[in-house]
């Protein structure tokens, strides 16, 4: 693949090297323009990192994506180059994937990813902003083409490396996101955006590592992130994230029926309330009250309870579904920009205030493609359950989690749980709906039939992570 891509940039390089240099030298002041500079240099970023595709491609696109939802330096020029990252994958990634000999190919998840495309170009096509939903739809095209062959391309048989720089990569994110956060500056912005990154990916994946850690010294640290992450989720009282990575610690617990595993991590729970609650009372009553709270209707319509900041969304969402029933307002659309017609609107990326919030994406994926459009994408998300709990009975039934579906199935279920109070599941546009699908694809592989035989491929284990596990496992087996 390496060979093949080089013959492939070779080309590329002497072709637009001859253009520069042509363009250069009838018009030479151009090049004095700071946005020229700033555009060549992105053009040699991506170009960079298509050298080493398999390596280098994604988790430089991760961070471009992560960049461009934070208040760091540079964040406005990743809103733009996120979609170059993603369009060049995508297209490099395809033509690799037909040039290469493939043992994986395009299976019945994958078609259903197309149908949910397609629907959603025609339900944007009839929208009362036709250009915004077509964009929209392109952008998700773009991400699941570029999951379906460039991130399946570039990673497979490469899961060792793969997982392991993932976890060490929540590690190093963790440790520098709990440093800045203690310091009076969140890296991440919102306490949202850091809730969403804790709940589904940095707890799941760390959860993970920790069990197979190697040694004692690599387990305690990663045992410490995770008391981060749980430090951090308090402090900013991310509910969607707690309820998130309650239910994947209770399922992973049960699923390698260790029921002490449990009993440690409620243990670790409560003493961590009972040190916040002596360090800062106050913070913690205003804790357990949004835990613990219930609706209660009061004058002017105003709800309090662990669901307040979500009930006057879903209401308004739910109306929007009960004036378009059958094939809804429009993909990535709402009838925001109707009653609103002097909102602003960007041909790149969603301004804010340019769309209304929902607070969850199942509803407002109803909301955008309506009761007969949104059927694709629910037999997308069920096929995705049915992989995750392949994955979790395989699990169950070895008593072990050392297989690289593991982490992936565990990222589901909290992405699964953390998208029915956020609204990120179908907006390529963030970094957690890339990191989500790029995992949902890598999952389907891992858990595929293949040659029409029933077994999956975590019935016959892949290399696994730690050799002490392929012990383990082997005797579980």
């Amino acid at each position: 693949m390496k060979f093949q891509l080089r013959l492939l940039l070779i080309p590329i390089g002497v072709v637009v090297g001859s253009g520069l240099f042509l363009w250069m030298v009838r018009r030479p002041g151009i090049f004095a323009s700071s946005k020229t500079l700033g555009a060549i240099l992105m053009a040699e970023i991506v170009v960079g990192c298509l050298w080493r595709f398999d390596k280098v491609f994604f988790p430089v696109t991760m961070g471009c994506f992560l960049l461009a939802g934070t208040p760091m330096p540079f964040s406005g020029e990743s809103l733009i180059l996120r979609w170059l990252f993603l369009a060049v994958g995508a297209l490099v990634g395809f033509i690799l994937w037909m040039r290469t000999n493939r043992t994986q190919h395009f299976a019945t998840f994958h078609l259903v990813a197309l149908f949910c495309v397609l629907s959603a170009l025609a339900s944007a096509s009839a929208s009362n902003s036709p250009s915004v939903g077509s964009l929209k739809t392109g952008s998700l095209f773009l991400l699941f083409l570029y999951c379906a062959t460039g991130v399946r391309v570039a990673l497979a048989g490469n899961e060792r490396s793969l997982v392991g720089g993932l976890v060490v990569s929540c590690e190093v994110v963790v440790f520098i996101t709990a440093a800045a956060y203690f310091l009076g500056f969140n890296i991440l912005g919102d306490p949202n955006n850091l809730g969403a990154f804790i709940g589904v990916i940095a707890t799941p994946i760390l959860l993970w590592g920790a069990l197979t850690a190697g040694d004692r010294v690599q387990r305690r640290r990663r045992y410490v992130a995770l008391g981060l992450c749980a430090v951090l989720l308090y402090l900013t009282v991310c509910r969607a994230a707690i309820v998130a990575d309650m239910i994947v610690a209770l399922v992973l617990t049960v699923g390698l029926r260790r029921p002490r595993m449990l009993v440690r991590a409620a243990f670790a729970g409560v003493l961590l309330l009972e040190l916040m609650a002596v360090t800062n009372p106050t913070h913690t009553g205003e804790f357990l009250d949004s835990l613990s709270g219930r609706f209660i209707l009061k004058a002017g319509r105003t709800h309090v309870g662990v669901l307040a900041s979500r009930q006057s969304p879903w209401d308004e969402t739910i109306s929007a579904v009960r004036r378009h029933p059958w094939f809804g307002t429009g993909f990535g659309t709402s009838e925001m920009t109707a009653e609103r017609p002097e909102a602003e609107s960007s041909s790149v990326y969603t301004l804010n205030g340019s769309n209304r919030e929902h607070g969850s994406s199942y509803l407002a994926l109803a909301e955008y493609m309506g009761m007969l459009g949104i059927l694709p994408f629910v037999l997308l998300l069920i096929l995705l359950i049915r992989a995750t709990v392949c994955a979790y009975s395989w699990m169950h039934k070895a008593r072990s989690p050392y297989h690289y579906a593991v982490p992936f199935a565990l990222v589901m279920i909290a992405g699964l749980i953390h998208a029915a109070f956020e609204d990120w599941l179908f907006a390529p546009g963030s970094y957690i709906c890339l990191f989500f699908w790029a995992s949902a694809f890598l999952l389907i592989d891992l858990t595929a039939k293949k040659s029409g035989e029933a077994r999956s491929a975590v019935a016959q284990p892949i290399p696994l992570f730690v050799e002490s596990g392929l012990r383990r496992s082997a005797t579980s087996l």
